[in-house]
């Protein structure tokens, strides 16, 4: 599987605001829209184009456009939402479809609750937003799911991954994993005993958009 950390200035100065416990949701949602702005830019780079031909005021011009079908972005519910602007922003064309998983907290298994997704992928290039990819349960069905529905590529935009995440991924997805990309902000220490990327930056849903009990 290829898994790029994005090693940038900027990124690594907004995401040591988002670790920062005293940044207040506010500022945090802000600073993450700003992140995966970033974080698109690199995803991206493969994103299929064709070529094209358009006027100038001067003379014509070669130039590329999107390829068709169009790619499909993916949050995951809900902390994928906070991660949606800072995409469209870069992707405006792109096609939106939704996919609810939630990890249980016991077993850190994944299971899904909710998706509004095409049923045919066929040709597809998918991109699949969640902030943490923490024991990578959540990356595995969701990549399985939209492969199986004949999705060409899945990559990953992650605010932090956790090496034990990245390689229960590779294991897991198998002679799939070739078809599977992520890229990251950063890459942290490990995880702790109930799943959590230490040092991470805590629930990135509790941190966007409260607790919501």
């Amino acid at each position: 599987m290829r898994a790029h950390v994005v090693d940038h200035p900027l990124v690594a100065h907004k995401l040591t605001a988002l670790r920062d416990a005293a940044t207040p949701a506010p500022t945090f949602r802000l600073l993450c829209d700003e992140l995966v702005t970033l974080l698109a830019y690199e995803a991206t780079r493969d994103v299929r184009v064709e070529p094209v031909t358009v006027q100038t005021p001067l003379a014509p011009a070669a130039g590329v456009r999107l390829a068709a079908p169009k790619p499909l972005v993916v949050p995951i519910l809900r902390a994928g939402l906070g991660m949606l602007d800072g995409m469209m922003r870069l992707l405006p064309t792109a096609e939106v479809g939704f996919l609810g998983l939630v990890r249980d907290e016991r077993t850190l298994l994944a299971s899904t609750y909710a998706e509004r997704l095409p049923t045919d992928l066929s040709g597809r290039q998918c991109y699949v937003l969640d902030p943490m990819l923490a024991t990578g349960g959540t990356l595995v069905m969701a990549a399985q799911y939209l492969l199986e529905r004949g999705a060409e590529s899945v990559c990953a935009l992650c605010l932090l991954a956790a090496p034990e995440g990245l390689a229960h991924v590779e294991e897991a997805l198998g002679s799939d994993v070739k078809s599977v990309s992520v890229v990251v902000a950063g890459l942290d220490e490990r995880l702790n005993d109930v799943g959590y990327i230490v040092p991470g930056l805590g629930d990135a849903g509790d941190r966007l958009f409260g607790l919501a009990e």
